[in-house]
């Protein structure tokens, strides 16, 4: 596939905008974190640990949405969710672990944001509001119209990645006020995530025909292409339609993304259950009180 996949160009496989983006993104974090922090207040400087987890996350951002990720993810519904997967349970953790609580404490000071986003990082609120929307998004009239639409696809994929920040924000708490639950309920948060998120994984994995017509349809993939193809290409080329770069049958692929996207939750959230739970384990036998030492 990777030969085949040539013919759409450098631009379309490597997105050198959205690399300029990213690098753009790293030089203000080093910048408002470093040199000009002071600006702002007395302010530490992020740890070295702080660093490299914004730093990773931005690379798999561009791995996401730069690199031929993103193409391949308007050709394979397989790959479509594994996008998805790292950008909304993997990225978000990254980020939020990298920046350093004072950066938090300006965002939710700006006057009428701190108001909506007290609210809305509320633990049910975010948690509901995260897996209806991801949910929602893979209806497929939504899907098909989200993927032929610039605007539409940038608006409804950048409002679930912030649910997505919400819904971890009380997990990996950045900030005191949003640390309201106990570790035994982070861990039944983390698991109502996934019980959630179960139910538009099935439907994709067991449904007996393709569901999107932008994966089964050529005009439907055509249109939705011109997201990520520059149109000077797509109008010399003779295409079909995606099935002539996989062996799959979109059938397979369909429910193959659904497997993948319901594989890599299972492996993000079991990896973050085990973390919760031995530090709360460790933490608990550390407070026990030892035994007297009998007396002779």
């Amino acid at each position: 596939m990777w030969l085949e996949i040539q013919i759409f160009g450098f631009r379309a496989l490597w997105s050198p905008y959205y690399f300029l983006f990213v690098v753009t993104l790293g030089v203000l974090y080093f910048l408002l974190t470093g040199p000009f922090r002071k600006r702002f207040g007395q302010y530490d400087k992020p740890s070295i640990a702080q660093q490299v987890m914004f730093y990773t996350g931005l690379a798999l951002l561009y791995v996401i949405k730069g690199s031929p990720m993103d193409l391949l993810g308007h050709i394979l519904f397989t790959a479509h969710m594994l996008q998805m997967a790292l950008y909304y349970l993997l990225f978000p953790i990254l980020i939020i672990k990298g920046l350093p609580s004072w950066m938090w404490e300006k965002v939710f000071s700006v006057p009428i944001l701190k108001n909506v986003l007290n609210l809305l990082a509320k633990p049910l609120i975010a948690l509901l509001l995260f897996n209806g929307l991801f949910s929602l998004y893979h209806i497929p009239v939504v899907f098909d119209f989200t993927k032929s639409n610039a605007m539409a696809h940038a608006v409804v994929t950048t409002v679930i990645l912030v649910t997505a920040f919400l819904v971890w924000l009380p997990i990996f708490a950045p900030l005191e006020k949003l640390d309201t639950l106990s570790p035994l309920l982070k861990i039944g948060f983390i698991f109502a995530n996934g019980v959630l998120i179960t139910p538009a994984c099935g439907l994709i994995i067991f449904a007996e025909t393709p569901l999107y017509s932008t994966y089964s349809d050529p005009s439907s993939w055509a249109e939705a292409m011109k997201l990520c193809v520059p149109p000077g290409v797509l109008n010399g080329l003779s295409l079909g339609g995606p099935e002539i770069f996989s062996p799959m049958s979109v059938r397979e692929d369909q429910a193959t993304g659904g497997i993948i996207m319901k594989i890599t939750q299972e492996i993000v959230y079991g990896t973050i259950l085990a973390i919760i739970f031995f530090s709360w384990f460790n933490k608990e036998s550390t407070n026990i009180d030892p035994l007297p030492s009998e007396s002779n």
